[in-house]
């Protein structure tokens, strides 16, 4: 966690739409490392009402989505 500087802002599809791609599942709390046999990733996608990037950008940064400085 110390080196996070937030998630790149340039993940929208174009239609309101955000997808954050994670590199293994051990990034949650209630996994038991112990426990993990292989290294897993996923993609969470964010799909919102928003007609527009901007729009979404908006609405998920008012939700505390920590968006990356450009």
């Amino acid at each position: 966690m110390r080196d996070f500087r937030g998630v790149p802002p340039s993940a929208f599809d174009g239609r309101g739409n955000y997808t954050l791609g994670l590199k293994d599942q051990i990034l949650f709390p209630e996994v038991d490392y112990a426990k993990v046999d292989k290294l897993r990733g996923m993609n969470v996608t964010f799909v919102t009402t928003a007609r527009t990037d901007e729009e979404s950008k908006l609405l998920l940064s008012c939700l505390g989505m920590p968006f990356r400085n450009q």
